[in-house]
């Protein structure tokens, strides 16, 4: 006989979009702890923005043509489909359901205008983004964006690792050990599509996040020799 609870492991996670999902965790740690001290670190604070950058512009990339759930027209933010989330409450929601989905894009937007603004973003000392040099008014403006911009990561940061405490104690959901195995348990009648995660899609994928370093890499050879010469 088979068990009322008998479960299976659907394959949610993709491995592009794990290793997206932690790698952008290093980075952003990596940039807020090189930013805060300072100096000689700034040069490294820049390589975790360009390294930030190209991973969000990876998943821009990925949310159209990556896994099932991995797609952003699978967890497009909609009032009436989160409204009937928290009605119905179901025990089993592979992906991001419509509560997440606005957090999602919520750090994906503010997460990238911190990448973007960095490009054009200085310190008035020695260390400028390579974009800084097209305008110095710009730069002034983005940079003052770039600095205030930090409270509001910081915020959806703190919002978005309670709410993966709450699902964990409240639902008994583990959201984390997902995005490490890729895998989620499900009931096991039920019919549910599994993302496509295999050695031609992580090919596809490898591909594409070179063609995308190439064009952040090259990003840093656009700025002339004169670095923040070019602001005095």
């Amino acid at each position: 006989m088979t068990s009322a609870h008998a479960s299976r492991r659907l394959r949610v996670w993709d491995l592009p979009t794990r290793l997206f999902h932690w790698l952008l965790v290093l980075s952003v740690v990596g940039s807020f702890v090189t930013v805060k001290a300072g100096g000689l670190w700034m040069d490294w604070h820049v390589r975790f923005g360009l390294f930030a950058l190209g991973l969000l512009a990876f998943r821009l990339v990925w949310g159209l043509i990556g896994g099932y759930y991995s797609r952003f027209a699978r967890f497009l933010p909609n009032p009436a489909r989160s409204l009937n989330y928290l009605r119905e409450r179901p025990a089993v929601y592979p992906g991001h359901n419509p509560i997440g989905a606005w957090s999602v894009w919520a750090m994906l937007i503010v997460f990238g205008f911190q990448a973007v603004s960095g490009l054009f973003a200085n310190d008035d000392i020695f260390t400028a983004g390579p974009l800084a040099y097209l305008s110095s008014d710009w730069s002034k403006t983005l940079t003052g964006l770039h600095k205030a911009n930090e409270w509001i990561m910081l915020a959806l940061i703190a919002m978005h690792v309670l709410a993966i405490f709450l699902y964990r104690v409240l639902g008994g959901q583990k959201l984390t050990s997902a995005m490490i195995s890729g895998d989620a348990q499900v009931p096991a009648e039920s019919i549910l599509p599994a993302s496509t995660d295999t050695w031609k899609t992580r090919l596809i994928a490898l591909v594409l996040a070179i063609l995308i370093g190439w064009g952040v890499y090259a990003l840093t050879g656009l700025a002339p020799a004169g670095g923040m010469d070019d602001f005095m």
